[in-house]
Formats: C-alpha cells, sequence, structure tokens
C-alpha cells in the first residue's frame, strides 16, 4: 500500500475513542473485565466438553469451535486497545495492521458460517433424529468446520489478495484495523472495492442467515408437532443458539449494511455506529456467547457443577 504522492506509509494511527484520561481508566477497566471473563469463559466451555464424555456430540464440537473463534476476536484486538487506552501515539505497524484486519475478516466469515452449521445440527437432531447418528456422523462433522474455514478464506481473504487500494492517509477512525475503516484511507475511487465488499458480505452473512432461518422454520414447525411436555426440551436445545445468532448477525449487518455503510472515502464522516456496533461482534459478543450457552444448557451447568465441586474438595 501506497499513497498517491509515493509516500510509503509503514504504520498507522488508530485515533481510537478519546484522550480523557478519566474516561480512558474506565474503558480500561470495563475491557479488561471483559477481556477475563471472556478468555475464562471460551477456555471454560472448551474445558467442560473436553473432560465430560457426554459432552463428545457435534452439538458441543461446534460449540469449541465457537469459542475458539471467539477467543481470536477478543485476543486480536483487545490487548492491542487496552495498551493504546494509556498511550499517546497508539501507532500499529502496517505488517500488524495486515494480521489484525485478515484475522478478523477470517473469524467473521468462519463464525457466521459455524452458526449456520449449527442450526443444522439442531435441525437434524429435531426433525431427523433417527438419521442424527448417521447424518452428523464425526467425518461430516470434521469436513464441514474444514469447508467453513476454507471457504471464509477463499471468500473473505484471498479477493483482498488481489484489490489492493492505494492508501494515502495513515490515521484510522477506528480502535482496531477495521476493513471499512481502512478503505476510508483511501484517496482515490474505490466504487469497485465497494461493490466487492457489498457481494462477498451478501454471500458470508445473508446466505447463512437465511439457512439459519429456513432450519429454525422447520425446528418450529415439527416441535410444534410434538406434545406439550416435550416441546419445551426441544426448544431448549435451540434457545442459546438462536440468543447468539441474533447478536451477532444484528450487528455484523448494522456494520456492513446499515445506512452509513456506503463507504464515503472521508474519514469524518465514519459513523459513530459502525464504530460501536463493532465493539459488540468484536468484544462483547465473544464475552456473552459462553455465558449464554452455560446458563441455558443442562449439560454444560451439571458438567460445570460437578467440575467445581470436585475442585473444591
Amino acid at each position: 500500500m501506497e499513497s498517491k504522492n509515493q509516500t510509503i506509509i509503514t504504520e498507522f494511527i488508530l485515533l481510537g475513542f478519546t484522550m480523557n484520561i478519566e474516561i480512558n481508566i474506565g474503558l480500561f477497566i470495563l475491557f479488561l473485565v471483559i477481556y477475563i471473563v471472556t478468555t475464562v469463559g471460551n477456555i471454560f466451555i472448551m474445558l467442560m466438553v473436553i473432560i465430560n464424555p457426554k459432552l463428545h456430540k457435534p452439538m458441543y464440537f461446534f460449540l469449541c469451535m465457537l469459542s475458539i473463534l471467539d477467543l481470536c476476536y477478543s485476543s486480536t484486538v483487545l490487548p492491542k486497545l487496552l495498551t493504546d487506552l494509556f498511550s499517546d501515539e497508539r501507532t500499529i505497524s502496517m505488517s500488524a495492521c495486515v494480521i489484525q484486519m485478515y484475522v478478523i475478516l477470517l473469524v467473521e466469515g468462519s463464525e457466521c458460517q459455524l452458526l449456520a452449521v449449527m442450526a443444522y445440527d439442531r435441525y437434524t437432531a429435531i426433525c431427523r433424529p433417527l438419521h442424527y447418528s448417521v447424518i452428523m456422523r464425526w467425518s461430516v462433522c470434521y469436513k464441514m468446520v474444514s469447508t467453513v474455514f476454507l471457504s471464509s478464506f477463499m471468500l473473505c481473504i484471498f479477493p483482498s489478495l488481489f484489490s489492493q487500494i492505494p492508501i494515502c492517509y495513515n490515521q484510522i477512525n477506528h480502535f482496531m484495523c477495521e476493513m471499512l475503516a481502512i478503505m476510508k484511507l483511501s484517496c482515490e475511487s474505490i466504487s469497485f472495492h465497494e461493490n466487492l465488499v457489498f457481494f462477498i458480505s451478501f454471500i458470508t452473512l445473508l446466505i447463512p442467515l437465511v439457512l439459519i432461518l429456513l432450519s429454525y422454520g422447520f425446528i418450529i414447525s415439527t416441535v410444534l408437532k410434538i406434545r406439550s411436555t416435550g416441546r419445551s426440551k426441544a426448544f431448549s436445545t435451540c434457545t442459546s443458539h438462536l440468543a447468539v445468532v441474533t447478536l451477532y448477525f444484528g450487528t455484523v449487518m448494522l456494520m456492513y449494511f446499515g445506512p452509513s455503510s456506503m463507504y464515503s472515502t472521508n474519514q469524518e464522516k465514519y459513523s459513530s455506529v459502525e464504530k460501536y456496533s463493532s465493539i459488540f461482534y468484536v468484544i462483547i459478543s465473544p464475552m456473552l456467547n459462553p455465558l449464554i450457552y452455560s446458563l441455558n444448557n443442562r449439560e454444560v451447568k451439571d458438567t460445570m457443577k460437578k467440575f467445581l465441586v470436585k475442585i473444591t474438595h
């Protein structure tokens, strides 16, 4: 990446939130607590699944993959953000910025597709229970996860390798190297890149969301045919996933399809809605996901209680 006047940019300045030290102290405490809860919660989820043979099921295997993605989200952004809150320079090297952007893009695409896979798993378990063990056998689960990561790379990372944007400015109006914010650093027309981002966002966001909605349409139709005594148990396995889907897709779609997402190259016009919506899907959502699954899942809660009892004794 180089500017129009051939000036080579080697680092960027992340403008972040504010330079007010009092506000930054409060933000530091808040984000530090979030990072600790996120890390402990997701590691705890993976540990519970590993130590309990009863949780060695496709549903919990996918949950572990979700926890890994959430850890990648928070660990890619939060350590740098915590450091910048007490820094006057808030610089990031070109290579570090590119790596951060690519990791975020890869995790975004992977999480959307993984949530669709988890919805299909619930559809199979509820609508086709007799064939579940055959359809969702371990070899198929491994192939699904591999396909999620590979397709995410091909859709979100690969196109950007061949569509470089000429960068003219080095001040990013964001707390991280987010793709839409970096696009605004160009002083040339980015209409091609706008269309490319919209097309890729359509595939990676809307198509998985449609598949999730279709899966739950069939699930609701099937559950309504079940006797009332079995409905609550069937729905209980889906409420956690629905909550995560609503939180994640809602904020990501606001980011990429919001009213201000037609990416003006003027950094000053970068919407605060876009900036703060990214807080939810990059920082808040990874923290809430393990809490949602832990509190709403009986098997996870039982494993957690046994584990805590074993530790205390």
